[in-house]
Order: C-alpha cells, then structure tokens, then sequence
C-alpha cells in the first residue's frame, strides 16, 4: 500500500519552472533598478526576536496581534518569530553594525516574509518581498526618488495601469491630537461601526479610515481629517513631495485614508495600486519612518522605504509582454549514443563557453524523437553529433525557428567544433526578434 502523500502547508506554495522565467525577469529588472540608484543588498535572518517586532510593528496592529508566526525556542526559552516584514529586521541590523557610523545609506533586501492569513490570490502565508530603505536621510527628495525608482521598475517590467496613491501622516503630536478627536467622532455613531472597527476604535482609530465595509464609506467620510491637524513643517514636506514629483511628471492621487497598518510610518505614505488583482490591490507600499531607529535602540535618524509584493507583481506580469515563454536553452545537443556522446558533451561545453544556454539530450533515443524534445524546449538551433560528424571533428547545426529561408542554418549545415560556439553564438544574438 502506498503511503499518503504529503501536501505543502496551507498558504505556502512551490514556484514551479514554468513560473520561474517571471521571476528572474523581476529580479533581474529590479537589481538593477536598485543598483542604478545607490542601494545596497543587505541579507537579515528569516528568525528574529519576537520583541522587535513587536516593538517596531506595534502592539495593536493586525500583524502583531493576528498574523505572527510565533514560537517559544525549546532550548532557552527566547520567543522567536517569523519575520512578517523587513523594515525593522533592516534597521535593527543598522543599529548593531553602526551602518550609519559615517553616515546615511541606502539598503535594499529581497525574500520571503510569513503571516498567518487567509490564503487569497495575491495573499500567501508565505510571500515575498523587494524593499528598499534609505537611512539616515530627511528631505521630501528621498520620498520621491523612491517613487521615481518604482516608476521606472513598472517600465522595465512592461506593466501598466498602476496608480500611485499619496498621503502624509504627520508627526506623533499631530496624530494624537487628531486621534483625540477621530474617537470623539467615532464614539458618537457606534451604532454604525462593526466589529472590526469596534475592536479598533480605541487601539488604533485610524486604521478604521482605511476600512473597505461599505456601509461604514459615509461615515468614514465625514470624519476628521488628519490633513486639518498638521503643523507648518508636515505640510511643507507634503507640499514640497507633490512639487517634486509633478515635475517629473508622475501622476498620483492623494487619498487622506491612506493609512498604511504599521505604526512605525509619519509624514509620507504611499501605495501603488491596481484593479487587475481583486481585493488585494496594491503592489507596492511605503513611506516615511523616521522615529524608528530610536525606537528600536538606535540614535535618532530619518528613514524612508517601500517593499514591493513579488507575489503580485508576478501575477501582473503573467498577463504582460514578459508572459512569453523563456526558452529552456539557445541550443539542443542531439546525438546516436556510443562515442557520439562524448562528441556531443565537448560541443555542449564549447557553446556553453560561448556564453550560450545547451541541453544535451540523456538517455538514448531515436533521431526524430530526439529532435520532438529540441523542438518543445524552445531553443533556438539544434545542434546534431552523429557518427559521420564525430569521426570529422564537426556538428551539425539545424535552426529550429528560422523566420525564413535565408536565415543562418535554415539548412543543415556542418560547423568544425572549434567555431561552433563563436558561430552559435553569432547566430543567436542576430537572429531577428520576430522569430523568438
């Protein structure tokens, strides 16, 4: 009797090959996005101490009173987490290597983060994460170059139909005298509220404004804005980041219920958002955090950053010009087996010299059927190692998707093995686009 199988864990999923070209397409897009604008790759642990995020995150945030993978470690006793986001491990590894010792820097990290969710699309139990953080900087310019960054990476990646939502937070002092007020607001139609804002109105009222119920739209609407509560220099830094990015000519929209669920954001905040993925829209979210290295045991610093969903960009991207399938090689090696394995094994390592991607076909299998399997791999030239060519120290070279028949090997043609990989791949990054 055959064992039972053993599924994967409920919200976490595998990244099957057919899916992985879209991915090395992102992270290839975004390294080099990120490089472009001074960041640096930092990698934290996927374990830190549960304090730190609860510390960081905050007390009565969704994250922290909910969606926490949390567990008391057997052997000393330490309460350890999963980490849920990125911002506070980042900072954390700031403080306690003196990152900004000699000065502000720019970070960036990628990989996978974990919150006890209700599996939805776009929404996993284990997710992934591209963030950026600029620490130890101030002005409104750092908050929009980092729009312009991600502006630039929806380019790259071909997407479109993205909108930029923006809002500021204030400062502390300004959020509790609005905080004041919003409770006032609030507790004066309780009838009105449900549950989960009942549950909020006196943890964290604002995070009721962000409410998506529809019964409770019209009385969201009606009340206090934060926008009304801001001193002069908020405002200015508000104002001075919509200038900035007018005149680079990125569109957005400023939504006061912008909130954000972490309590670690002032002044700045902003999401990037699409209706191309249901209820989970937004792709991307950031902002302004500049009491959290103090907070977290450090000296007091500004900080700006965004993570951005892979999962959903991923998803995004699936119905874009990157959807394509991504060949599994430029070029598949068939042969007869015997000593034209070996033939065919050093052509393979001479393309693969050459700079090009190469299967060599294992096992032994007929020629027609050898070249079904060159033909579904994608690649663009078959190359062919019977025994006349092993004898004559050359292969033959078949295209597999010629636009035409003037096209280089069109025809089969013999190539001397030691031109085969400069020729190959010649050929290759000629070859027309309209023929991939």
């Amino acid at each position: 009797m055959a064992s039972p199988k053993i599924a994967a864990v409920r919200g976490m999923n595998d990244l099957l090959p057919a899916q992985a070209p879209l991915w090395e397409a992102f992270e290839t897009a975004a390294v080099r996005m990120l490089r472009g604008y001074g960041y640096a790759q930092i990698r934290t642990p996927i374990l830190e101490s549960t304090a730190l995020f609860r510390r960081g995150i905050g007390e009565v945030t969704d994250i922290v009173e909910h969606e926490m993978y949390t567990f008391v470690d057997s052997l000393n006793g330490e309460s350890l987490t999963l980490r849920p986001e990125n911002t506070a491990g980042v900072v954390r590894a700031a403080i306690e290597h003196s990152l900004l010792y000699e000065g502000p820097c720019r970070l960036w990290y990628m990989g996978p983060m974990f919150r006890h969710e209700r599996p939805q699309r776009g929404r996993y139990r284990q997710f992934y994460q591209l963030g950026a953080e600029a620490l130890g900087l101030a002005g409104p310019d750092v908050d929009a170059e980092q729009v312009l960054m991600l502006k630039r990476l929806w380019q790259a990646l071909g997407l479109s139909g993205l909108r930029l939502e923006l809002n500021t937070l204030g400062q502390p002092p300004e959020r509790a005298r609005h905080r004041g007020e919003l409770i006032r607001y609030l507790e004066q139609h309780e009838d009105r509220l449900d549950e989960d804002a009942r549950r909020r109105l006196h943890s964290n009222p604002l995070r009721i404004l962000d409410t998506k119920n529809p019964a409770m739209q019209d009385l969201v609407a009606g009340a206090p804005r934060l926008l009304d509560y801001l001193g002069e220099a908020s405002l200015a830094h508000f104002d001075r980041l919509q200038q900035l990015l007018r005149s680079a000519g990125i569109e957005f929209t400023v939504n006061s219920r912008l909130v954000r669920g972490l309590d670690y954001y002032n002044l700045t905040v902003f999401e990037w958002v699409t209706d191309r993925l249901g209820a989970q829209g937004t792709v991307c979210g950031g902002g302004r955090y500049d009491g959290l290295i103090e907070l977290l045991g450090g000296k007091p610093a500004p900080a700006c950053g965004f993570s951005i969903g892979i999962d959903r960009v991923i998803e995004l991207m699936g119905d874009g010009p990157a959807a394509g399938a991504r060949p599994d090689c430029d070029v598949y090696v068939v042969h007869q087996g015997g000593a034209t394995l070996e033939s065919a094994l050093q052509a393979a390592e001479r393309l693969r010299d050459a700079g090009l991607d190469v299967i060599v076909h294992a096992g032994e299998a007929s020629l027609k059927s050898q070249m079904k399997r060159a033909d579904a791999s994608g690649a663009v030239y078959a190359v062919i190692v019977g025994e006349r060519e092993a004898a004559e120290a050359v292969a033959s070279v078949k295209a597999l998707r010629a636009v035409d028949a003037s096209a280089p090997f069109a025809v089969q043609q013999p190539v001397a093995l030691d031109r085969l990989g400069p020729t190959l791949a010649g050929a290759v990054r000629q070859r027309p686009v309209a023929s991939q």
